[in-house]
C-alpha cells in the first residue's frame, strides 16, 4: 500500500520569523509549517505532520531529499576532514568533479567546454555568461525572451521578463531587448522569423547582439517550452549575426526535462550553458557556467567569487553524475515517468477545459487565473501536498516532484492534485473552503 500524507492542522509557532525575518519571503507565506528532516520525496514538520514534495526546492532536489548515495559520499568526506572551502585552489573534490563532468557528461555527447565556477547560485552562473559574452564579442545588447527568468542580481534581472521582479531593481535594467517567446503570439506566427526581420533591417533600433540567452523550457514564466524547430532557428540567428547562443539550463538541466542538459534532442549546440539548481544533487549551492575553450579570454581574476570553491557540493556532484548518468537508465526512466505525468495531467486539464505546459517531469496546467492556482495549491496543501505555482500572473500549478520518485508516489500525489483541481473549480466552492 502506497503511504499518503499526513499533514499537520495547525501553524507552528512563527514569532522568530515574524520579528527577524524580511517580509521578502514568500514560499512559507503559503506553506506555513516548520520543516525539520526530510527524505526522498517526503518533507516532515514539527508537529508530526508529513507532506509530499512536488517542488522539489523548485528543481534543486531532482535526485530527492538526503539519496542516500550522495549524503554518504558527503559524511565519508567530512569524516576526513576533506577542504570545505576551496575559493579556486585545485582540490581533490573539484578534480573529482571535473572528471566525472568530462568522462560521463561531456564525451560521450562530444561536448568541448571549458567549465567556469562562479558564485553558488544560478543568478552568477548568469551574470558571468553575460559578462563574457560582452566581452568577447565587444557588444553590450543581449536578446531575452518574453516571460523568460533569469536570476534576481542586476544583470540576470535585466534579461528577466516579469514586471514584479524587475520593479525591485530600483535602478534602470538596460542593455537587453525583450523579443517573442516561441509561441508568444499563437500557433500560426513565427516568432523567430519575426526576429530575424528585426535583426537584418538596419531601421529596426535592435542593435547588434552579443548574445541571446534563451530557455528551452521557462520555468517560472509558465513551463513555455520552446520546439525544437524554433530554438535550431534563433541558434542559426546567433551564429549569422556575430552572437553568442546561451543557454539558461538552471531549473531545466541535470534531467528535468529527461536528458542531462535540456536541449541535447533540439539539434542545437549552445556557445554558453549555465548550470544550477540540481548540479549538486543534495541542494548544496553551486553554480557552474560552461562555455567553448576559444570564449575563454578571461584574465586572472578577472571575475571571481568567494564562494566559487564549494567542495561539499563538488563532492555530492560528482557522486550524482556518476550514480545516475554513467549509462542510460536513469534518462530513460526519466522518460517513462514524464509520459506517464503529461497524460495524467492532461486528463485533469481536459476534464476542465484547461490545458498543460511543459515536456518531460516539468510540467504544468494552465488554470487559467493566479486567484484559481493559488486555491488548488491551497487545497493540496491541506491534503498534503507541497506544490507551487509559476506563470506571468501565477496561473501554472507546477509539478517539479524529484525525478527519483516511484510511480505509485507519483500518482498518490496527482490523486490529491486532481481532487484539489475539483473542489476549487467546483460551482459551490468558496473562500471558506480554504
Amino acid at each position: 500500500m502506497t503511504d499518503l500524507p499526513r499533514p499537520s492542522r495547525r501553524k507552528p509557532d512563527t514569532a522568530i520569523y515574524e520579528r527577524m525575518e524580511s517580509r521578502v519571503r514568500s514560499y512559507c507565506t503559503a506553506i506555513p509549517r516548520q520543516f525539520t528532516w526530510a527524505e526522498g520525496a517526503w518533507m516532515h514538520d514539527s508537529q508530526g505532520g508529513k507532506y509530499l514534495d512536488f517542488l522539489a526546492g523548485c528543481s534543486s532536489l531532482n535526485y530527492g531529499h538526503n539519496h542516500p548515495v550522495l549524503k554518504q559520499a558527503l559524511i565519508d568526506y567530512i569524516a576526513r576532514d576533506g577542504i570545505a572551502h576551496g575559493l579556486d585552489f585545485h582540490t581533490d573534490a573539484k578534480a573529482d568533479f571535473l572528471d566525472a563532468l568530462e568522462t560521463v557528461i561531456l564525451k560521450p555527447r562530444d561536448m568541448d567546454y571549458r567549465a567556469m565556477f562562479v558564485g553558488p547560485t544560478g543568478t552568477n552562473a548568469v551574470e558571468a555568461a553575460l559578462k563574457l559574452a560582452r566581452k568577447v564579442t565587444g557588444r553590450q545588447t543581449v536578446i531575452a525572451f518574453t516571460n523568460g527568468f533569469h536570476g534576481m542580481t542586476l544583470g540576470a534581472l535585466a534579461c528577466t521578463g516579469n514586471e514584479g521582479k524587475r520593479g525591485g531593481a530600483g535602478v534602470p535594467l538596460a542593455h537587453v531587448s525583450h523579443e517573442p517567446y516561441d509561441g508568444y503570439y499563437g500557433p500560426g506566427i513565427d516568432t523567430a522569423d519575426l526576429l530575424e526581420q528585426r535583426l537584418a533591417d538596419g531601421s529596426s533600433g535592435l542593435d547588434a547582439p552579443a548574445a541571446f540567452l534563451v530557455e528551452t523550457v521557462q520555468g517560472e514564466g509558465g513551463l513555455n517550452a520552446a520546439s525544437a524547430g524554433w530554438l535550431r532557428k534563433i541558434a542559426t540567428l546567433a551564429k549569422r549575426h556575430g552572437a553568442l547562443l546561451i543557454v539558461d539550463d538552471i531549473q531545466a538541466g541535470c534531467g528535468r526535462t529527461g536528458r542531462f542538459f535540456s536541449f541535447e534532442e533540439m539539434g542545437i549546440r549552445p556557445d554558453i550553458i549555465t548550470l544550477a539548481k540540481s548540479l549538486s544533487g543534495i541542494g548544496a549551492p553551486f553554480a557552474l557556467t560552461l562555455f567553448r575553450p576559444e570564449l575563454d579570454q578571461w584574465k586572472p581574476g578577472e571575475h571571481n567569487g568567494t564562494f566559487r570553491g564549494n567542495n561539499h557540493a563538488f563532492v555530492t556532484a560528482a557522486a550524482a553524475i556518476r550514480h545516475f548518468w554513467s549509462d542510460g537508465a536513469f534518462a530513460a526512466d526519466i522518460t517513462r515517468r514524464g509520459d506517464l505525468l503529461g497524460r495524467r495531467l492532461g486528463a485533469i486539464a481536459a476534464r476542465h477545459g484547461m490545458s498543460t505546459r511543459g515536456r518531460g517531469m516539468m510540467r504544468g496546467i494552465d488554470v487559467g487565473t493566479g486567484e484559481m492556482a493559488d486555491r488548488i495549491t491551497g487545497i493540496a496543501f491541506r491534503e498534503g501536498l507541497v506544490i507551487e505555482t509559476s506563470g506571468a500572473d501565477g496561473e501554472i500549478v507546477k509539478v517539479l516532484a524529484p525525478l527519483t520518485i516511484d510511480d505509485d508516489l507519483l500518482a498518490a500525489g496527482l490523486d490529491i492534485l486532481e481532487r484539489a483541481v475539483n473542489e476549487a473549480a467546483a460551482p459551490t466552492y468558496s473562500i471558506a473552503a480554504e
